[in-house]
């Protein structure tokens, strides 16, 4: 078994996230500890208030949300009786046998798998310590749980050789692995992982693995049936082989569906936005080209994408934080953070960029290069150099762009000299 925890500032974002999967019949309410109705009289405010009534004792402590995951290896096919105390010796073990908490069968992935929600916050407004509470009395809970229980032990295969706990995403090579399986590990992950609110925020993620999620142009008939589509792309951002339908992969990340998390992320990422924003101010605080910018927030494990039209000119930014796993544009975080603005603070400076070589050769510990995500390492492979080459790849734009206008200058000017 696997115990997973996480804390944060938002219990309705918790609630949220497994309400959904309810709906979406990927999930089932098992257990409601603590609460004053059957759980099959609940309602959604009858689930939340219990909680957010308690939280309401401590206003000081802004960390109330507590979001447990519990992993059982493929094959413990477990009933609920028997899941239900699993979680109810975990909960108490770990010191919240006093707390309501709701607990929530999923089956969206190819592990069974629940989810607890609850707070730290008791009834009497005192705040349970979450500090090293999962290497502390969780490890120690969940060891003594699969002994109790006769579980697979974390980390091993039934013959004692060790099992990776994630799958680590690298960029797809288009023919050397099936296209459909390579495709679905990178969206089935990055789905899991970050939070992102459109499909150009999900895409500014997805490309740096070679996919993109394509809805086909606006007078297509796909887009106007609002389908969607997968692609392998190759290092130039160009689209590879035989698109694979979002209903065929598993999981089926439909745009019916990536709506439902775009209205859960919303609420998941807002406690990460000031985060992201002292990162940037902190990058802003000296005059920096666009590049200099881009690379001063990538050594920061920051990725900012930006957009531009045929003209250089600048209309998008999305910052991309793989520290966080949140992603936001520019204009969501404040006006000061929109393309715009950014753009004509870039001109202000004055300060010119260094060429695009010299760029890559002064970032050799960049944590995004070949990101491998849930390994927890500084990961880095043969393709560190082509993901760059696209982190960088606005900027060899830039230039080509620039060289283009001060070539139609000196010709201007030769044929004024001409007339004269």
């Amino acid at each position: 078994m696997v115990a997973k925890i996480k804390s944060g500032k938002s219990i309705i974002g918790a609630l949220n996230y497994n309400e959904i999967k309810v709906r979406n019949s990927k999930a089932e309410l098992i257990e409601a500890a603590g609460y004053f109705k059957d759980l099959h009289d609940l309602n959604f405010n009858d689930k939340l208030f219990r909680l957010t009534d308690l939280a309401s004792g401590n206003e000081r402590t802004k960390t109330n949300a507590v979001h447990i995951s519990l992993n059982f290896a493929n094959g413990e096919e477990l009933e609920t009786p028997r899941l239900q105390q699993i979680i109810g010796d975990y909960m108490e073990q770990i010191g919240f046998g006093n707390q309501p908490y709701l607990a929530y069968k999923h089956s969206d992935a190819g592990h069974p798998h629940v989810h607890i929600v609850t707070t730290n916050i008791q009834k009497s407004g005192e705040r349970i310590s979450l500090h090293l509470l999962g290497k502390t009395k969780s490890e120690a809970a969940r060891k003594a749980i699969e002994i109790k229980y006769g579980l697979q032990q974390a980390g091993n295969k039934p013959d004692g050789q060790k099992m990776p706990e994630r799958i680590n995403l690298k960029q797809v090579e288009y023919g050397k692995t099936e296209t459909k399986r390579a495709i679905t590990n990178v969206v089935s992950e990055v789905m899991k992982s970050y939070k992102f609110t459109s499909i150009p925020e999900m895409n500014a993620v997805l490309n740096q693995f070679n996919v993109t999620a394509d809805r086909g142009s606006k007078d297509s008939r796909m887009y106007e049936k609002n389908g969607l589509v997968y692609w392998v792309l190759d290092e130039k951002g160009n689209k590879l082989g035989v698109p694979i339908k979002a209903s065929s992969i598993y999981g089926k990340p439909t745009l019916k569906i990536l709506e439902d998390r775009f209205r859960l992320n919303e609420v998941l990422r807002k406690p990460l936005k000031d985060q992201l924003k002292n990162a940037i101010e902190g990058v802003l605080i000296r005059p920096l080209s666009k590049a200099q910018f881009q690379k001063a927030l990538h050594e920061k494990g920051i990725q900012v994408v930006f957009r531009q039209n045929d003209d250089g000119r600048l209309y998008g930014v999305t910052f991309v934080d793989h520290q966080s796993k949140s992603v936001f544009n520019g204009s969501d975080l404040g006006k000061q953070y929109s393309a715009g603005m950014l753009a004509e603070r870039f001109k202000i400076t004055g300060v010119k960029d260094k060429p695009i070589i010299e760029m890559a050769t002064n970032s050799p510990n960049s944590n995004i290069k070949n990101t491998e995500i849930f390994s927890g390492n500084d990961a880095r492979g043969n393709s560190g150099d082509s993901l760059l080459n696209v982190l960088f790849k606005e900027e060899q734009q830039d230039m080509a762009a620039i060289g283009k206008l001060q070539q139609n200058k000196r010709k201007k000017k030769k044929r004024k000299g001409h007339s004269l």
